[in-house]
């Protein structure tokens, strides 16, 4: 299924002045229709103006979304890749939203491998699902304060938030006899890094066939690694492409791990 709608501006909000702007410069990734370039003194009169014009409003540090009937406030920082909004997140929450009956989450346990800001982890908490996000430990504490911030009060479950290095230390910290999930949500999580191994190790660990679980990958195509890595994927799963957004170069996967039934 096509998931054809765009995150719905939030009126009333539009960029703010700092007295002081970070002087380092970082480009933003803006093809997914909302997001803006920020990020020296010289652009915040035109990120305001972006803005209003976008189907995602902006402040210095914050980005807000409508999705799943919710306001979604997302803190950032210009300090790593996982203290940013990517197009992934945005592409896959959309879906998550406009396919519930093909994709259901109420009741679910969900995990999350790269949550980064934690919009995908939010959104599947408005959804119903019982979310764990995980990252990096230096992405642990922003994440935390994205979901606690977003999820109090409106959540079926408290999304829960824990330490996960790809490739490292899996069956001892996530044994597969006691940790199992429905889906294992991914989002952007490959990009120019030297880890790709490890992710694919990661997937493989929480995905192993006849576990059950559904893994979904959604990814914006940057590098010419990043179709190296999704022909890698395809080659390594069962998967199917549940859409592509041709305007942003972005791509949803999904990998069915159907259970084991004894005769």
């Amino acid at each position: 299924l096509q998931s054809n709608s765009q995150t719905k501006r939030i009126p009333g909000r539009r960029g703010q002045t700092e007295s002081r702007v970070r002087t380092r410069k970082k480009k933003r990734d803006h093809s997914v229709p909302g997001y803006v370039v920020v990020l020296s003194s010289t652009v915040v009169s035109d990120c305001k103006q972006m803005a209003r014009e976008s189907s995602v409003s902006y402040t210095l540090g914050k980005e807000f979304f409508l999705i799943a009937g919710h306001e979604i406030c997302i803190r950032e920082s210009l300090d790593s890749y996982g203290a940013l909004v990517w197009p992934g997140a945005v592409a896959l929450s959309q879906f998550l939203e406009n396919n519930r009956q093909q994709v259901n989450l109420l009741d679910k346990a969900v995990l999350e491998i790269g949550a980064g800001t934690g919009l995908l982890s939010i959104v599947a908490s408005l959804l119903g699902a019982w979310v764990t996000a995980t990252d990096l430990p230096e992405i642990l504490p922003n994440l935390t304060f994205n979901l606690s911030w977003n999820s109090k009060g409106r959540c079926r479950y408290t999304p829960q938030v824990t330490a996960l290095t790809w490739g490292h230390d899996l069956e001892k910290d996530f044994p597969s006899t006691s940790c199992h999930y429905d889906y294992v949500l991914a989002a952007d999580v490959v990009y120019h890094h030297n880890y790709l191994e490890e992710l694919l190790a990661t997937m493989h660990h929480f995905c192993k066939p006849g576990s059950g679980t559904t893994l979904m990958w959604a990814n914006k195509v940057r590098f010419q690694s990043d179709l190296k890595f999704t022909e890698r994927f395809k080659s390594c799963f069962d998967t199917t492409l549940m859409t592509e957004q041709k305007e942003g170069d972005v791509m949803i996967f999904k990998r069915d791990c159907s259970p084991l039934w004894d005769g």
